[in-house]
């Protein structure tokens, strides 16, 4: 675990940034927009749990959380020198984990007959928000994933993320009995 004395280091100022092998690259490289876009994730997710999401959803988001730290560690080492630095990594049980919440979230949940906007409570309408941060997470990895070897399962688990924060989203206002909005095509 690394130990932080200070926040700032003043290597930065340049442009560039260091990566989990101590190299430093552009923060404009994809994989610094890539990892970046799952910091990013991951904060969403922390404005939906301040905002007071269902007791239900509290402990899937903060596992989420630290899942969303595992994909940043993983990111940050070039797929090239991973096997010299192994650390925490996004594996096919983080996916399963997924669906099973998927499944036992949907259980109870009306069946869709419209399309459903993002909006509710405050906290669905957050989730909502993630749901779109992740599914920008999955754009920058594949673009990544161009020049280099990315994570299959990483993939998989934030599409599947995607799929669960609509879920939770979608929990979330049937909990709280507050009716989704749905797209009005005449409008």
């Amino acid at each position: 675990m690394p130990r932080i004395t200070k926040v700032y280091t003043r290597t930065g100022d340049d442009g560039t940034t260091g990566l989990g092998t101590g190299a430093r690259i552009s923060k404009t490289s994809p994989r610094i927009c890539a990892y970046g876009t799952v910091d990013e994730l991951n904060a969403t997710i922390g404005v939906a749990l301040a905002s007071n999401v269902t007791t239900d959803l509290v402990e899937p988001l903060r596992r989420i959380q630290n899942e969303l730290f595992h994909a940043g560690a993983e990111l940050c080492v070039p797929a090239a020198e991973s096997g010299k630095q192994q650390g925490p990594r996004i594996i096919g049980q983080h996916v399963e984990r997924l669906e099973v919440l998927m499944d036992r979230l949907s259980e109870n949940l009306p069946a869709l007959e419209n399309f459903v906007l993002p909006g509710g409570t405050p906290a669905a309408a957050q989730l909502h928000v993630a749901r779109t941060v992740c599914r920008r997470a999955e754009r920058e990895i594949l673009v990544l994933a161009r020049n280099e070897n990315a994570s299959k399962d990483l993939l998989r688990y934030l599409n599947r993320l995607s799929d669960a924060l609509f879920v939770m989203a979608r929990f979330e206002n049937n909990a709280a009995q507050v009716a989704e909005p749905t797209w009005d095509s005449r409008a």
